[in-house]
């Protein structure tokens, strides 16, 4: 991955705000870097891109065809609220190095596979609740080992769509 293609990563990554629990801001700024750089690791390992939730809405308001999926415990969140047009697929907070049937309620690879779709270039975003949330860490990275390229992180997820103001569905 180029340099390039990694500074919207981290610009991205170093904007984000620190701990409110921090007692100075050379606190807070250790642990923002932390968090920047855990992010930016995460996403250069796992060969997918970021998005923010303004450049997600405007992808969704423009109509772009795309698979956007919900990681987060069914019953505890999807259900309650999820972005628009949202698929549910569980993913693990622990990083899953092997497909798991355990972690992600039964469900196999091709499971995942028949839920993104057949068209393996067709963009596929994935999220969670938050930045710290690595479910759609591990969502993201099992996209782009199943050979879907253009792979899509909303590291904010839930917590960062709401700041927003965006709106949010629910099942019914």
């Amino acid at each position: 991955m180029k340099i390039r293609e990694l500074a919207p990563a981290v610009l991205c990554c170093l904007l984000l705000p620190g701990p409110a629990i921090a007692d100075d801001r050379f606190e807070a700024e250790t642990a923002r870097e932390t968090e920047a750089v855990s992010l930016a690791r995460d996403t250069q390992a796992g060969g997918y891109q970021l998005l923010t939730a303004a450049e997600l809405k405007k992808m969704l308001d423009e109509g772009k065809p795309m698979v956007l999926v919900d990681t987060m415990p069914y019953d505890a969140s999807y259900r309650k609220e999820h972005l628009p047009g949202a698929r549910h697929f569980l993913f693990p907070i622990a990083r899953m190095a092997s497909w798991d049937t355990r972690e992600t309620d039964g469900r196999t690879e091709a499971d995942f596979a028949a839920l993104l779709g057949a068209d393996k270039d067709k963009p596929v975003v994935l999220y969670c609740g938050f930045v710290k949330c690595t479910r759609s860490d591990n969502a993201a990275t099992w996209a782009r080992k199943l050979g879907y390229t253009q792979v899509y992180r909303f590291p904010g997820g839930l917590y960062a769509w709401k700041g927003a103001g965006f709106p949010l569905e629910a099942v019914k």
